[in-house]
Order: C-alpha cells, then sequence, then structure tokens
C-alpha cells in the first residue's frame, strides 16, 4: 500500500475484502468561456489616431477653424505640432521608405501592387520598369500597436509615386 497508494487484489482476497467504486465526484457545471473581443480593422488605426490627439492634439489642430489666424499664428503652432507627432509616431512606428532614392531622379520599380508602386503621369496600359521617382513612399517595418487583420498590406503607409513623362 506504501509503494503503490492501493491494496494489491492477493491481499484484499486474503483479507476477504472487496474493491469499493470510488463515488463519482459532483462538479460545478462548466460556465460559458468569455466571449474574446473581435478586433475590428479600424482598431488599431483609432488607437493611432487617440496616440496623436494625446501627445499633440492633432485633431483638434485639423477640426479648428484656422481661417482667422495669421500666416505666423499657424505656423508656430505647426511647428510644435510637427515636432509632437514625429516623436509619436517614432516611439510605436519604425518606418523606411518604400523606394531608397533620390526625389527627382530615375528610380526602377521593386513591384508593380498598386499598394506599393503608384505611378503617376502619363501612364500606359503596361506600366514601364521606372520613373522620375516623385515621393518615396513609406514602409512601417516595425509596429508597436495590436495587430490588425486586413486584405490590404497595412505595413505600406504610402504608396511611391513615380511619373511616368
Amino acid at each position: 500500500m506504501l509503494f503503490q497508494g492501493a491494496l494489491s487484489p492477493e491481499v484484499l482476497t486474503s483479507l476477504s475484502l472487496t474493491r469499493r467504486e470510488a463515488a463519482p465526484i459532483k462538479t460545478a457545471p462548466a460556465k460559458p468561456a468569455a466571449a474574446l473581443p473581435v478586433a475590428k480593422t479600424s482598431d488599431g488605426a483609432l488607437q493611432f489616431l487617440g496616440i496623436l490627439q494625446r501627445d499633440s492634439r492633432l485633431v483638434d489642430f485639423l477640426m479648428e477653424d484656422i481661417a482667422s489666424y495669421s500666416d505666423d499664428q499657424i505656423g508656430a503652432a505647426v511647428r510644435e505640432l510637427h515636432d509632437q507627432c514625429r516623436d509619436s509616431i517614432a516611439r510605436y512606428v519604425t518606418l523606411q521608405p518604400v523606394i531608397d532614392g533620390v526625389e527627382g531622379t530615375f528610380a526602377k520599380a521593386p513591384s508593380n501592387d498598386p499598394n506599393v508602386i503608384k505611378f503617376i503621369g502619363n501612364v500606359p496600359a503596361k506600366p514601364p520598369s521606372g520613373g522620375t521617382l516623385r515621393h518615396k513612399g513609406w514602409r512601417a517595418t516595425k509596429i508597436d500597436l495590436p495587430a490588425l487583420s486586413a486584405k490590404q498590406d497595412a505595413a505600406i503607409i504610402a504608396p511611391a509615386e513615380i511619373e511616368i513623362e
């Protein structure tokens, strides 16, 4: 009994004992599992907009009618707003250009995916392999926000723009 935790069948027979079945243990009915909140595709965008509002009051600035302010007043407000927004972006998102080239020079398109490259200007039916780089585009290489599910590649912040002349 010490080593096996129960009497052996031989001992039970020699002592004229029978093994009793254990009474079933009553358990409380299982509670239904709490449903996990379903993430919406807008959650990350709204979270980041909230961060920009918190850190720089960007939404307040964008929603305000600035027509009555002088250019000097707007310029002073934008300088501080720019620094605060840039710091917020750097804190939560690591960015790099989609095309690391010099704007105004020829650039080869790394892809024909319209989420990555946006051809502008006189674009033929079959886009060429490159053109004049007008905007480098932005790609997020690290995001410290919850992952969002979407069909579009959310890592492309803005597509690169190549003008076809």
